[in-house]
């Protein structure tokens, strides 16, 4: 099993910045590839940004230039910071995290994080 513990949501103004981290443990081997998603009311959960072991990160349109993935390998975590925030990015934010336990390929999400951008 792998466990996955998000923090560092919140309320914030439009223009401000917030930084999720997410950690993860358990039974790991490995770790392929480390993200974030987004699910918005109403909306289907979609793609933030993605970071491979090793390879180039991706991010979805709506947030480049404003949004930086980065992961710590030695800790298994990923971060997202995200700056200029506007409130089309109120949503939860999911971590996702794909592992090598030895035995199998596992494909883990976090609880989410509320993110709401108001003034």
């Amino acid at each position: 099993q792998v466990q996955l513990v998000e923090s560092g949501g919140g309320l914030v103004q439009p223009g401000g910045s917030l930084r999720l981290s997410c950690a993860a443990s358990g039974r790991i081997i490995s770790i392929n590839a480390m993200g974030w998603y987004r699910q918005a009311p109403g909306n289907q959960r979609e793609l933030v940004a993605v970071i491979p072991n090793g390879g180039s990160t991706n991010y979805a349109d709506s947030v480049k230039g404003r949004f930086t993935i980065s992961r710590d390998n030695a800790k298994n975590t990923v971060y997202l910071q995200m700056n200029s925030l506007k409130p089309d990015d109120t949503a939860v934010y999911y971590c996702n995290v794909k592992a090598w336990t030895g035995v199998r390929f596992l494909d883990s999400w976090g609880q989410g994080t509320q993110v709401t951008v108001s003034s």
